[in-house]
């Protein structure tokens, strides 16, 4: 990952309001296609340059040539606040951030994130190294909101399950990352089929666990959806101990006993 500062200059006279809603447009945009990661982009005025630090995928994520429609609307609203475009400087490699994966074409990948994570949910199965989405095509009206929506969505019922102490917090919140039949999950899966539809990659859901009788027990469990068997004889990667071709579903074994 590559830390990026953008910065806006203005060519007329404008106001903090106009320039706020512009950038934080444009920075909206760019998340939901993938180019930028994170939530949260301060904004920062030095000399009348307006001045934006990102994280993105990789040295070129802003190229224009990985832009969505909406993405360009937002670059040729600059104009009403009166902002040019802005000047993109590359300052380096982010040392927090994992690299991204090599092959944006693996064997197989894996739709899975945690509250922890701010890199593209889409994760290579040689590698688990992240997949920038936008080099996918796996697109739903023309950008990845989508897929973003639905990892902020499991990262806050993630988070909800490790910090809240509430037992009727954490039994909702571990039901929607870990039951199939749930809401999410079942988007999770659909997202999972379409990004596999598109990408031509056999495109699995991660399927967290916790709880459970005993480690026998957990190493006996069946797949959730068809009942058939699942177990790998090494966990991939350390992490899933299960992994249904047939139901395109991964998960690790109970984290109670591992």
């Amino acid at each position: 990952m590559f830390v990026v500062e953008l910065q806006f200059e203005c060519f007329d006279n404008t106001t903090l309001s106009q320039v706020d809603v512009a950038i934080n447009g444009l920075m909206d945009a760019l998340r939901y296609n993938g180019q930028v990661l994170g939530r949260e982009f301060p904004v920062v005025i030095d000399d009348g340059i307006f001045r934006v630090r990102v994280v993105c995928p990789e040295k070129e994520s802003l190229h224009s040539r990985f832009n969505s429609p909406q993405v360009n609307q937002c670059y040729e609203q600059l104009t009403n606040a009166c902002l040019l475009a802005p000047k993109i400087k590359i300052l380096g490699v982010d040392l927090n951030s994992d690299s991204v994966a090599e092959s944006f074409s693996p064997s197989w990948q894996v739709l899975y994130t945690t509250y922890v994570h701010s890199c593209s949910p889409l994760r290579s199965g040689d590698t688990l190294l992240p997949i920038p989405l936008y080099q996918t095509g796996a697109t739903t009206n023309d950008d990845y909101k989508a897929i973003i929506k639905w990892q902020t969505e499991w990262q806050a019922f993630d988070e909800i399950q490790m910090a809240i102490k509430s037992p009727t917090a954490v039994a909702m919140a571990l039901a929607e990352i870990g039951d199939v039949d749930s809401e999410l999950f079942v988007r999770g899966r659909d997202l999972c089929r379409h990004i596999e539809a598109t990408t031509e990659v056999p495109t699995y859901y991660y399927q967290y666990r916790v709880g459970g009788e005993s480690k026998a027990a957990e190493l006996t469990r069946r797949c959730p959806s068809c009942g058939g068997e699942w177990r790998v004889p090494e966990a991939l990667h350390g992490l899933f101990h299960f992994k249904c071709e047939r139901c395109r579903i991964v998960s690790n074994m109970s984290w109670n006993f591992q």
